[in-house]
């Protein structure tokens, strides 16, 4: 019973891939050139799935169901497919297309479309768009990158705040504007300074005589239009919003942020991280070509061959002992390889509590205390298991003390490195988890084979 729940349980995972056969099949007909085929093979799957196939295949691949099935491609597609080839499918589109597909989009949506493509292209598809919609996005536009503002839908839905819920339901079922989807109404005053929030599901359930003042939430939190957008998911996360209003320096409403929106910021701020901390530039895609793939990566490998070097400069000055005691250079890359994998993990923990803002002033003293008590309880343990082994595998204990000593202090710099450096790399503005791996990986390679090796030197000979 229970494996056949597994077999159930992983074919319910496999629904959530592209199929294989599938992509097989859309290839295929384009291949043939069969139109009508690859529109019924496409037509059913989601704007996210269409997404994925267009990032996975190749450039060619994509080229030609572009040509052959373009048309049909609608703005929640074109907001799907990831940045790195968006400015590519774009420019394959004839300009009806692409004039009707953004005209279906929020503005909020039309602003993530065009903020990073090429100036013509951002002219083109303004051009789409009716005037009102246009100057919402122009002005979106103005304000700075990643903040609220580029964040925002303009599209908001608002009441006065004396309006009973009969006269709100009224409204709502006359207007013609209403965003695709909204979660509140938000209370503004006669300036047009927001008051409060009201959610949907409670003007669907009191009676049509309450006033809409009477029933807002408890809490309501605005949000600066110059907030920077990572700070926003934060909010977003830490306090459960749904949506939040914008407002200008003035304090009056002028955008709305959803749930949806922040939750992709906070998304993105998570892979950035990730590819940070691994080197690889954090735009990296599996649809970038070879080139971009290589200048990305470059550089920072680059950077590590200058530690690897300074590395490589330690051991130089402890080549008389290695001569003497060719055990050594068997030995010491388990000592450099075991600081290594311990600075990462706290390393990957500390970028991962900053980023979450959970390391604060008042705890970061504690957190420190705690690394390098882990660090030196693990080293305790590995220097039990190393000195016994390299004793045994070299018939005598002398090694084995040095590189169980050796042992202790790597994996307790280690910890303290791994949670160190991205704090003081934070103070100094530098992003933490760009910078981190290669300085904390030279601390450890550096420690490492200075204490083995100094400790050999000193005691072995």
């Amino acid at each position: 019973m229970a494996e056949a729940e597994l077999e159930e349980h992983e074919r319910e995972e496999e629904d959530y891939r592209l199929d294989g056969d599938l992509v097989d099949s859309i290839l295929e007909a384009t291949n043939n050139n069969d139109a009508t085929l690859l529109a019924q093979l496409m037509e059913p799957l989601h704007a996210a799935d269409i997404a994925d196939l267009l990032e996975q295949i190749s450039g060619h691949e994509r080229r030609a169901i572009l040509r052959l099935w373009g048309r049909e491609i609608d703005g929640e597609i074109l907001t799907e497919i990831d940045e790195s080839i968006r400015e590519e499918v774009i420019a394959s589109l004839p300009p009806e297309v692409l004039a009707d597909a953004v005209r279906e989009l929020d503005s909020d949506d039309v602003v993530d479309l065009i903020e990073d493509l090429e100036e013509p292209q951002q002219e083109q598809i303004l051009g789409a768009l009716d005037e009102p919609d246009r100057m919402a996005v122009e002005k979106s536009l103005s304000y700075p990158d990643y903040s609220a503002g580029r964040l925002m839908q303009r599209e908001v839905v608002t009441a006065p705040a004396h309006w009973t819920v009969g006269e709100t339901i009224d409204y709502l079922r006359r207007a013609k504007w209403l965003p695709d989807q909204f979660y509140h109404v938000i209370l503004v005053d006669p300036a047009h300074h927001p008051q409060g929030n009201v959610t949907l599901g409670r003007i669907l359930s009191a009676p049509r005589a309450s006033p809409l003042s009477d029933i807002a939430e408890e809490e309501f939190r605005t949000i600066s239009v110059y907030q920077d957008e990572g700070d926003v998911a934060y909010a977003f996360n830490q306090y459960h919003l749904i949506s939040a209003a914008v407002v200008d320096d003035d304090d009056r409403l002028v955008g709305v942020i959803t749930i949806d929106d922040a939750m992709a910021v906070l998304d993105e701020e998570h892979e950035e991280d990730i590819l940070r901390l691994a080197g690889v530039g954090d735009e990296s895609s599996l649809s970038d070509t070879v080139m971009e793939t290589v200048r990305q990566r470059l550089p920072w490998l680059m950077v590590n061959l200058l530690t690897a070097i300074l590395a490589s400069g330690v051991i130089s000055i402890f080549e008389g002992t290695i001569q003497k005691l060719v055990a050594l250079a068997v030995l010491m890359p388990i000592v450099a390889s075991m600081g290594g994998n311990a600075g990462t993990q706290t390393l990957t923990v500390a970028v991962r509590a900053m980023a979450t803002k959970s390391l604060t002033e008042s705890n970061v003293w504690r957190v420190v205390r705690r690394e390098a008590i882990v660090g030196l309880l693990n080293g305790l343990a590995f220097a039990v298991v190393m000195g016994v082994v390299a004793s045994f595998w070299f018939s005598g204990p002398h090694l084995g003390i040095v590189i169980a000593l050796a042992m202790v202090i790597n994996l307790v710099v280690a910890a303290l490195s791994g949670i160190l450096i991205p704090l003081m790399l934070e103070k100094l503005g530098a992003d933490p988890a760009l910078a981190s791996g290669t300085f904390v990986t030279t601390m450890t390679d550096v420690v490492g084979f200075f204490s083995f090796l100094g400790l050999a030197s000193v005691m072995l000979l």
